[in-house]
């Protein structure tokens, strides 16, 4: 059982590894925090915890470039004293950019606190493994901040339309697959000085707008779950997907159709498979309380009335939606956030649910967590 902390834990990366440690039967997590770094002791108890080290704080963007050298400089030589006050030698996976090709101060400041610690693996005899990390997109990182993906989701969804400055072509990383490949790296004992991460898409911006505008349209307008032909656009459009504001988007009403008949509603609409089935809940009872790392889910109420709630990962809110047979509406699940429904009227609830891969028992990506159980 390997004890691995993360500086950074709080960032974009760092809090989809975190996240996705959790999910591990052979690693436990040592809780890490940005104030450690104003406290020297607090600092040496961390390191002396931890097995794995992944060393994710940094500042990405600063108005004084030589301001954000110091700092990220700063950072590598806290964590080294830290360490060599402690007498411990973990191993140490460092995450630069492939900005150190460039002659800018920010990938200057990665590429020479890859190579200090890089020195101190070696002077120590402890493993060291520097990542230079494509462009990484993916949920919940910072619009005008992590990348130009975070920026385009979150204008396209605000009511924003995006400005391409130059077309050029990005090799990007989806941050599920950057932070994949840590986690094996840090249960691993192979030493790397330095590891280029491969990238797993190469596309120009103009593609990557043309794409999620085709999400806009189809999806955050219409409702249509949009073609989706390759996991790099499975992964952009769950990107996509959690810059909605779930809370003022749903539960989205759909057209009932009502003659002498009955009625017909269209529930779903898709460019994609994946699989339909439907439930019957008894009154007062409660399904789910779990979350998906990758699919893409529809719960659609056909009878019944039914509360259905959600809770972002490691966050407290939870946004509640009521859902009635009598007005059909649905109810999409983001990725990382866990989810139920329960029937809250006094006969059977029947619930109709989409998602976009059949299950798979030895690959399910369902992972249980209680709304309730707020850590």
């Amino acid at each position: 059982m390997k004890r691995i902390g993360i500086t950074g834990q709080a960032g974009f990366v760092g809090t989809h590894l975190f996240n996705l440690l959790k999910t591990k039967n052979d690693v436990t997590t040592i809780p890490f925090e940005d104030a450690y770094f104003e406290d020297q002791e607090a600092l040496v108890d961390f390191v002396k915890q931890c097995d794995v080290i992944v060393h994710l704080a940094a500042v990405n963007r600063c108005d004084c470039q030589e301001e954000l050298y110091k700092t990220n400089i700063r950072l590598v030589d806290q964590l080294i004293n830290a360490m060599q006050t402690a007498k411990v030698f973990p191993h140490v996976i460092f995450s630069s950019s492939t900005q150190e090709e460039r002659d800018n101060l920010y990938g200057n400041s990665k590429r020479d606190g890859r190579e200090k610690l890089s020195a101190w693996a070696e002077a120590n005899q402890a493993l060291f493994t520097g990542l230079i990390i494509p462009n990484v997109y993916g949920p919940f990182g910072k619009p005008f901040y992590n990348s130009v993906v975070a920026t385009f989701c979150h204008q396209l969804t605000h009511g924003e339309q995006p400005k391409i400055d130059v077309d050029g072509t990005l090799k990007l990383i989806y941050v599920g697959e950057l932070v994949e490949q840590i986690y094996e790296i840090s249960v691993g004992v192979e030493n790397f000085r330095p590891l280029q991460m491969p990238h797993t898409a190469e596309k120009k911006v103009s593609e990557i707008l043309a794409l999620l505008e085709i999400y806009k349209t189809q999806y955050f307008e219409q409702g249509i779950i949009p073609s989706l032909s390759s996991k790099f656009e499975i992964n952009l459009f769950n990107t996509f997907r959690c810059y909605i504001d779930a809370q003022s988007h749903f539960p989205v009403l759909l057209k009932k159709n009502e003659d002498e008949r009955g009625i017909f509603v269209e529930t779903i609409k898709l460019h994609s498979g994946g699989q339909i089935s439907f439930s019957t809940t008894k009154p007062g009872i409660t399904r789910g309380n779990h979350y998906h790392t990758r699919k893409i889910e529809r719960f659609v109420v056909l009878q019944g009335e039914a509360r259905i709630q959600l809770r972002k990962i490691g966050t407290n809110e939870i946004l509640n939606f009521t859902l009635s047979g009598e007005n059909p509406a649905y109810v999409d699940m983001p990725i990382w956030y866990t989810h139920n429904i329960t029937n809250i009227g006094k006969t059977e609830l029947i619930t109709q649910f989409w998602i976009n891969e059949m299950f798979d028992s030895n690959d399910p990506d369902t992972f249980f967590e209680p709304i309730e159980n707020i850590k």
